[in-house]
């Protein structure tokens, strides 16, 4: 590995040669609408879960179980930011795109490290005082020649790829107002997908679309229906004004019926005395026509949330094989602490089953979700409740491996007391409603999080690796019977896709890993990347796991890490 500051050098020299037009040797090729579909068996990583049924896996086979022990870093890079880095890195051809905290975008040659360009987005005007849990950016999406990166006051910006020359540019909604965007986006036949998040400060979530060319609106969709729309009538009158329902993290697409899934988050405010009814779409996974953004079926993992569930963990597109019927299902690890396979096809329940102590949220009765009424707070009760809303799994994303069958979950084991208060509305302020505090799960005592590998099949555990610490990093599986993933110790993992066990681990790294790992191949040479910088929500609103002194003491600091053979 170059030394760092010769490696500084060389990285100017080259981006300047890239600024001023001049030939560079690096591999890009125009990241087609055909590719994009493709994705699955494509050498690179161009979307943030790989492809668009987001299972982050990879059909790689060059580093497996059989060598992986070997597996050394070839090139770093040092962000300088102190804040949780969660982005993957995204790679088309020879050419490698990381976002940072703050929404500073980076492309380098993904086989070398050279840097090529940096853009910082202009946040100097932005008090960034509405953005919850930290001020991460999970990555970019490719189309065309073009690099599309979300930022936290709300634009959407297309860079080109090759130079990182500003495109266009467009902000959503002003800033600093109760919304933020930390996602990364969704390319479909064209068209820029995002979502703005924002519940916690009573923000109506929406999902929107953007022509990937210049920028023009396409369609725009709320999470939370007007009363004349359907699910309006879920809702106290004029509630969905102020209902939440952020969509923080990227969605899904089947392009077999052309069906775009979308999850979306808690309602606001967080008290559900104050706004009775279902509370359509918050907590649930929305189906929609791309071209126009028309819900055509939802399904509601935590209806009338009070607990802060959510509903936005990633949809993974697999086909299951349940009780000796073959379904199209997406399945999801939801933040309520069970595991759901859904038919993708009309939105009804497969199955949902326990993959952490889950106390409020009961079972299911004719395919809707059921919860305990006496574990609901007031504004006059506490309660203690399983999982806590950090969740059973938060944003880290699950890998699913089609030769395994087998979901890898990032799970953590918390419960909390909450309470009611009293709350009123006021644009650009916390809309909660409730205390609370993230307490021990007695049943996992002395052990905050795991991996774990569940039977997408049945719903089932089949093996499982405790972690004395949270484990907040998102999975990625490959076809050389791998898992990887970062643990908060500052090791990147690689376990037996089959068993669990730990074939390999990184040297300790410079920080804890919440980020999601992604691996690709450059001139037949298969590459694996891993962020780490500690971060997020955990040490923010993470109550007795976050002030354990184990958890305290993970250092902070973000930087890339890039691992072969």
């Amino acid at each position: 590995m170059k030394p760092l500051n010769i490696l500084r050098k060389t990285s100017l020299f080259v981006a300047l040669t890239v600024l001023a037009g001049g030939a560079l040797a690096t591999d890009f090729s125009p990241v087609t609408t055909a590719r994009l579909s493709d994705a699955a068996h494509d050498n690179g990583w161009l979307m943030y879960r790989r492809d668009y049924a987001s299972n982050g896996y990879a059909p790689f086979k060059q580093i497996n179980t059989g060598n992986v022990s070997g597996l050394k870093q070839v090139w770093d890079y040092k962000t300088g930011f102190q804040q949780g880095h969660e982005a993957p890195a995204i790679v088309n051809g020879d050419y490698l795109y990381i976002t940072t905290p703050k929404d500073e975008l980076i492309a380098f040659q993904a086989s070398t490290g050279k840097q090529l360009w940096k853009y910082q987005h202009d946040l100097s005007q932005v008090g960034l005082k509405t953005v919850c849990c930290d001020v991460v950016n999970r990555g970019v999406a490719l189309y065309g020649d073009n690099v599309y990166m979300a930022t936290l006051d709300n634009y959407v910006v297309a860079l080109d790829g090759r130079t990182g020359k500003v495109v266009w540019k467009k902000q959503l909604i002003p800033a600093d107002v109760g919304y933020a965007m930390t996602l990364a986006p969704l390319v479909v036949k064209g068209k820029v997908i995002v979502g703005e998040s924002g519940g916690e400060y009573g923000a109506r979530g929406f999902i929107e679309a953007l022509d990937a060319r210049t920028g023009k609106e396409v369609w725009k969709r709320y999470t939370i229906p007007a009363p004349n729309e359907p699910g309006g009538k879920t809702w106290p009158k004029g509630a969905y004004k102020t209902g939440g329902g952020g969509a923080w993290l990227t969605g899904s697409y089947d392009a077999a019926t052309d069906t775009l899934f979308w999850g979306v988050g808690n309602p606001g405010p967080w008290l559900a005395t104050l706004r009775p009814g279902d509370n359509l779409y918050t907590d649930s996974v929305i189906a929609m026509n791309p071209a126009n953004g028309k819900i055509k079926w939802h399904f509601q993992y935590t209806p009338n949330d009070t607990w802060d569930y959510d509903g936005t963990n990633e949809t993974v597109l697999t086909d299951i094989n349940y009780q000796g019927k073959a379904y199209k299902a997406i399945v999801s690890a939801s933040r309520n602490g069970w595991f759901y396979a859904i038919n993708r096809l009309n939105g009804k329940l497969i199955y949902m089953k326990k993959f952490a102590t889950a106390t409020s949220v009961t079972g299911e009765k004719d395919g809707k979700v059921t919860t305990d009424p006496a574990l609901r707070p007031t504004v006059d009760k506490q309660v203690l409740t399983c999982p806590s809303f950090l969740g059973g799994k938060n944003w880290w994303p699950i890998s699913v491996d089609p030769q395994t069958h087998l979901a890898y979950v990032p799970t953590m084991h918390t419960c909390m007391t909450i309470k009611g208060t009293t709350v009123s509305y006021k644009a650009g302020l916390p809309f909660l409603g409730e205390s609370f505090k993230v307490v021990a799960d007695p049943a996992f005592k002395g052990q905050w999080g795991e991996v774990q590998a569940i039977d997408v099949n049945t719903g089932e555990q089949v093996w499982n690796h405790p972690s004395a610490l949270p484990w907040n990093s998102g999975m990625l599986s490959t076809a050389g019977g791998l898992v990887f993933s970062g643990g908060a110790d500052g090791h990147l993992y690689a376990f037996d896709a089959k068993s669990g066990k730990v074939l390999w681990k990184s040297p300790e790294l410079s920080s804890g890993i919440e980020s999601v790992p992604s691996t690709w191949k450059v001139d037949g040479k298969q590459y694996v990347s891993v962020y780490a910088g500690w971060g997020g929500a955990t040490p923010i609103w993470g109550g007795d796991m976050a002030s354990d002194p184990a958890v305290t003491n993970i250092p902070l600091g973000g930087h890339l890490y890039v691992f072969a053979l």
